[in-house]
């Protein structure tokens, strides 16, 4: 296959994209026009990049499974507006578990964390400012994590801030409400997308990766999908007019953010209105103070993600001790929607990737401690009835802007509403569990066409090769 590189028209204004797709599982038009619109006008240092599972979710500004890069400006709702949602893999040092020991295991997992959540403040102010500037260190320290597991954590689960105005300025910029509405919930599941998935290692496909990753056949995984807690969200909502927001959240905006954007020096109001309160993908100058401002928000927000998701990890990993007996692993921890400085083409640019992941080659990681020979590990699920993969980055992955595609569930529905992929041949089954305590239903398996046509275009495009492929036997949703 070829990069294909399509040209529309937006606005009579010539686009560019570079797609990663095939015949058998296209870019979707109507979707490239709402790209363009929401890159109307914008500094690209490179063309906006289209991964499978390119899809429309009702409450995004833009659609999934995107990779855009700015020069000079970031757009904030060219990715979701809770940064740093993203998805971590654990492997348990045995093999598939007993029906009653999964039972245990989803039992603690749904009284830890409830689903609604309830109201318990879980952190004092001060560790939620700690949590947003100093990320998965604080989680270390609070859950007594290893040097060795950070090392699985992209950017080790932390973003410097001292550039825009750090620790000090963080406390005088982040506004009490949002500090006390994140002192909930710190770590989570959650029902919807979200999902914590027990799965079995069928097939090795790269020996030598998988050996550098501690991947066996026969053994048991624990993916897990969630979002980067209270604060990523609160962040999001008030450096952007967002489409979606519970009842809540919009209350507290509607007097939060006047608060936080309008009572500053008057020369810079009309940037702030059009910035923080227009409607679409409006950019952001990253030069000046408001620029600083947005910036040090992003990064709070991506390091609160990173605390968030290893509190998780740290109470599942109890968790499977006391249900299963073992001792469990982190083979990698990634947000799939984050903004990020980067070099692009020789500059310095913003790369915004929504619902899709970072994918750093062993040529960008030499010194890593973790991932030296196998660049970071990519996880690409399909859904609780097919297969997933955990993959590895290739050096071309630069096409791609180093971006590979967070799942393929769009691929599947797609795939089975046309008839093309059906029941699984060998009538296989997922154990569903609720959060509601009721006994969990089986739900049958399809075969994996609809997950290997996305892997296809994936490794196709030389982006990433196999590593494992695991089968789910078990999921909370």
């Amino acid at each position: 296959m070829e990069i294909e590189v399509l040209t529309g028209s937006q606005d009579a204004s010539e686009r560019q994209f570079t797609v990663f797709d095939s015949k058998a599982a296209p870019a979707d038009t109507r979707m490239l026009e709402r790209l363009g619109a929401g890159t109307d006008g914008a500094g690209l240092a490179a063309p906006p990049v289209v991964l499978p599972d390119f899809c429309h979710k009702a409450k995004s500004e833009m659609p999934s499974s995107i990779a855009v890069a700015t020069a000079g400006e970031i757009r904030p709702a060219l990715t979701d507006a809770a940064l740093n949602c993203g998805m971590a893999l654990m492997t348990l040092d045995i093999e598939r578990p007993t029906g009653s020991a999964v039972t245990d295991f989803y039992r603690q997992v749904a009284e830890r964390f409830p689903s609604p959540p309830n109201w318990r403040r879980e952190l004092t102010s001060a560790e939620v400012l700690r949590a947003a500037t100093e990320g998965a260190d604080f989680a270390a320290e609070r859950y007594g994590l290893s040097e060795d597991e950070l090392d699985h954590v992209e950017e080790r689960g932390r973003l410097d801030i001292d550039a825009y105005g750090g620790a000090h300025r963080a406390a005088r910029e982040l506004p009490w409400l949002v500090v006390q509405m994140s002192r909930l919930r710190f770590g989570g599941i959650g029902p919807s997308t979200h999902f914590l998935e027990l799965q079995e290692v069928e097939e090795i496909l790269d020996p030598a990766a998988a050996a550098d990753l501690g991947i066996r056949r026969g053994q048991v995984t624990v993916q897990f999908h969630n979002g980067g807690g209270v604060l990523t969200g609160q962040l999001g909502a008030l450096y952007a007019r967002r489409k979606s927001a519970s009842r809540m959240l919009r209350t507290e905006m509607a007097v939060q953010k006047p608060l936080t954007h309008l009572l500053t020096p008057r020369s810079g109001l009309r940037q702030r209105l059009a910035a923080y309160f227009a409607e679409g993908c409006p950019a952001v100058p990253v030069d000046g103070d408001d620029g600083r401002r947005v910036l040090l928000a992003t990064r709070l927000a991506m390091n609160y993600g990173f605390a968030y998701r290893m509190a998780t990890y740290a109470e599942l990993r109890r968790m499977a001790r006391s249900a299963f007996g073992t001792t469990a692993s982190l083979v990698v921890d990634s947000p799939h929607n984050s903004i990020y400085e980067e070099e692009v083409r020789g500059t310095r640019a913003f790369v915004h990737r929504h619902n899709a992941c970072r994918a750093y080659p062993a040529a960008l990681l030499k010194d890593h401690p973790a991932y030296a020979r196998t660049g970071q590990p990519l996880l690409l699920p399909g859904t609780n009835r097919t297969s997933s993969y955990l993959c590895v980055p290739e050096d071309t992955a630069q096409r791609s802007l180093y971006t590979a595609c967070h799942g393929t569930g769009s691929v599947i529905s797609a795939f089975e509403r046309s008839g093309r992929s059906g029941p699984d041949p060998l009538g296989r089954m997922t154990a569903r569990y609720r959060y509601d305590g009721a006994a969990p239903a089986e739900v049958p398996h399809l075969d994996d066409r609809g997950v290997n046509e996305a892997l296809g275009i994936l490794t196709g495009h030389g982006l990433v090769r196999p590593v494992a492929r695991m089968r789910p036997f078990a999921v909370l949703t």
